[in-house]
């Protein structure tokens, strides 16, 4: 197990041991503003929090998904730690919708098992865990719709109806297109205008 950095390199510390040992190591760890640091294929990872122009996108999904939750759950975006023990993974979705009971503690870490809506919206150095390994871990976990915003592609992927063999739906469309959010939601999420600023595109196409 190792320590990594997707960009800034946090600590040069190599932690060996446990899942719960690697959540203690990482509510030690400081992390500067700007970025958030998760637990994937047992490596703490550090990645910078999404652009500007994506807290507009994020806005727009919350306020199209909000008036569709299940009940009692709430919808936001922002560094909040999900956890899902069986699979050693830790994940701080850019979007995220849970029951609200799974926040009333004081704990930093919450059941990943709660959430109903996971959305990641992808960045170069994230792109393949959130198209892959996350795909994998949010289904397993039970969560009914797992959205995919490629920024890079400028592409919008619903996953939904999970099962032991991954999620059996998955639909695309592109920025611009509407897109049916299947149960426990059923409603339609219109992409127009997620696609990043021209200066933010081609400043993307550089790295």
């Amino acid at each position: 197990m190792t320590l990594m950095a997707e960009r800034p390199v946090i600590s040069g510390t190599e932690p060996h041991g446990s899942f719960e040992e690697l959540l203690d190591l990482l509510d030690e760890l400081h992390v500067p503003d700007g970025y958030k640091a998760e637990i994937i294929r047992v490596s703490i990872v550090v990645s910078p929090w999404s652009k500007a122009y994506c807290a507009d996108v994020m806005d727009s999904v919350c306020d199209q998904l909000r008036p569709h939750l299940p009940e009692e759950h709430r919808i936001t975006w922002g560094p909040l730690l999900y956890v899902f023990p069986g699979v050693e993974r830790a994940h701080g979705p850019d979007i995220h919708a849970a029951h609200r009971r799974s926040r009333r503690h004081s704990s930093n870490r919450l059941d990943g098992e709660a959430l109903s809506f996971v959305a990641e919206l992808t960045s170069p150095s994230t792109r393949d865990d959130d198209l892959t390994d996350k795909v994998d871990v949010y289904c397993r976990a039970g969560v009914p719709v797992y959205l995919v915003l490629d920024m890079q592609e400028d592409q919008a992927t619903v996953f939904s109806e999970p099962s032991p063999k991954g999620y059996q739906a998955r639909l695309t469309k592109s920025f611009g297109e509407k897109l049916y959010i299947p149960d426990p939601f059923g409603c339609t999420l219109d992409t127009e205008g997620f696609r990043a600023p021209e200066e933010a595109a081609e400043a993307q196409g550089r790295t």
